[in-house]
Parts: structure tokens; sequence; C-alpha cells
């Protein structure tokens, strides 16, 4: 399967977990691309690297997910090509200098926006579900509404 990034969309419980240039984010309003409650970044997977950080921004990231994150693999143009099929946080992923067990993010972000420490996960395919098979049934669904067919109601 290949790969060029991982996005990731997770609840953050406890945002004061983290610390943004050393100040603890207590409210969640530091963090790059954390709004309304869901970190949302984007990984380079060659190198760590997370895409459009803030220049000069330094971020010690530890995130309690507890099964509720939604993780995906991007093409090179940042379309979806798979899901994460598992219900804890890919840590291989997501966890660099420290372990998340599953629960956690956890890893520190430069002032250039690279993953300390980052080690290049493998992707196996086992673990990700192909967007195809989603793709494939909304273009059903969307040619059906072109025939005026209507989807039932649950």
């Amino acid at each position: 399967m290949y790969a060029v990034y991982l996005e990731v969309d997770t609840p953050v419980r406890y945002p004061e977990d983290a610390t943004v240039n050393g100040q603890e984010d207590e409210s969640g309003d530091l963090m790059p691309f954390l709004v309304n409650g869901h970190w949302r970044p984007r990984i380079r997977l060659a190198d760590g690297k997370v895409m459009d950080w803030p220049p000069s921004v330094v971020a010690e990231v530890h995130y309690k997910v507890s099964d509720a994150g939604e993780y995906w693999l991007q093409n090179a143009d940042g379309v979806r090509v798979a899901r994460w099929r598992g219900y804890y946080v890919p840590d291989a992923f997501l966890c660099h200098g420290d372990q998340g067990f599953g629960d956690y993010i956890i890893f520190r972000v430069g002032g250039d926006g690279c993953i300390d420490g980052y080690r290049r996960p493998v992707v196996d395919a086992s673990e990700w579900e192909p967007m195809a098979d989603i793709i494939a049934a909304g273009e059903r669904a969307l040619a059906d509404l072109r025939r005026g067919v209507r989807p039932t109601e649950p």
C-alpha cells in the first residue's frame, strides 16, 4: 500500500497534558491543529514532518485518546487511501520517544515541524482498510440518486 501522509483526527481529553513553547496548553488554544477539541495534524511518513507546522513552535504532545481517534493514510495528493482498522492509537506512527500503549499520542515536535526521534513506521496493509470499498459504495449510491432511487431510511 502506497502512502505519503498520515492524517489524524482525534478528540483530546486533556489538552493541559501538552506544552507549546514550554507553556502548558491549559485551555487547548496553543497547540497547532487543535480545533473544537479535536487534534487534526497531517504527518509526512518519510521523515515525520508535521505539515504546515508554524515556524519556531515547539510542542510536547501527550494526548490521551482512549479508542476515539481516527487515522488515515493519504497519497501524495492528500487523498485518503486507507483507514486504520484498530480502535487504539497506531503507536508505531504516533509514539516517538515513549510508549503510548494504544491510548496516548506521545512525541515532541521541534521548531522545524519535525518529530524528534522519528522512525518511519512500516505500513502493514492488514492493519489498514482500503478506501476503495467505501468509494465504490459511494459511487453506487450516487448512481442510484441520479436514477431517482432514494436511499431507504434505516
